[in-house]
């Protein structure tokens, strides 16, 4: 206490001329109008700026709170959806041709904690496993795409092999027609992926969107690939396809991990016809 009376003490003149400097600034505002508004003015400026600089921090704060809404809410939309789907067969006093519907898949949000796309062999981790009800051999996708397949999984946690693996093959398929190839990867770029097996017959333009092809128990037909970006011809066959991805795979933050609901029936009818 005694060093702020000395302090007031020894600036009395410099604090009166503070004052007397801010009761004229005061008054002179309070008797010109146009001080006035300018005043008003700049302080509305300068609070509207602070306020919008707060908004925008306690924004990037829920941020992650929000994604992870969103992504709990798409999921709860696709899996409602499909059960939506799977009620108006079951309600349906009439004969129905279930070949007209798709299979039935359930979606699990997951969040990536890891990712490679430097490598030969890249995988991702995310976040939910066993407990989760995940397992191997599920597909992974964004809402641009695919990400890859589920490979091990613990109870809490599960690698994806990234579709950015030299291993990777994944049933794929022109958008605008039905030939079907096979999807890999050539370890050049982490954004382009290669087209393999695609008959000639296949008229392909650059540009052209490749999907999932639907012929295995993993993805569903149609999820998103990429575009067409080049290719070549060598003795009546595409000597090589590029593909470019819809995914940033250097980016990959939330995630959907799908289960095909039929695929146990599935690979027991096979197995048995197989068999036979």
């Amino acid at each position: 206490m005694q060093q702020i009376i000395s302090f007031l003490y020894k600036n009395k003149y410099f604090i009166l001329f503070l004052l007397l400097e801010l009761s004229a600034i005061f008054f002179t505002i309070q008797s010109h109008s146009y001080h006035k508004s300018k005043f008003i003015n700049s302080a509305n400026f300068i609070s509207g700026g602070l306020y919008n600089k707060i908004n925008n921090f306690k924004e990037f704060l829920l941020l992650k709170d929000e994604n992870v809404r969103l992504a709990e809410e798409n999921v709860q939309l696709k899996n409602s959806l499909n059960q939506k789907d799977k009620l108006a067969v079951q309600n349906s006093a009439k004969e129905v041709d279930t070949t007209n519907f798709d299979q039935k898949y359930s979606y699990i949000s997951a969040k990536v904690i890891n990712n490679n796309f430097r490598k030969n062999n890249n995988y991702l981790t995310i976040n939910k496993g066993e407990s989760s009800y995940l397992k191997s051999d599920l597909g992974v996708i964004n809402s641009k795409g695919i990400i890859g397949i589920t490979k091990s999984v613990s109870n809490k946690y599960a690698t994806v092999l990234s579709i950015l693996n030299v291993n990777s093959r994944i049933n794929v398929k022109l958008l605008n027609s039905n030939h079907y190839g096979s999807l890999s990867w050539n370890n050049i770029h982490y954004n382009t992926v290669q087209l393999l097996d695609l008959p000639i017959q296949a008229n392909i333009k650059i540009g052209d969107t490749v999907v999932t092809g639907g012929k295995s128990t993993i993805f569903p037909e149609g999820i998103p690939v990429g575009t067409i970006k080049d290719f070549q011809t060598k003795n009546n066959t595409y000597d090589f396809i590029n593909i470019t991805l819809f995914n940033d795979m250097s980016s990959v933050g939330f995630v959907e991990v799908i289960t095909n609901l039929d695929k146990k029936e599935i690979k027991n009818l096979e197995e048995k016809t197989s068999n036979e």
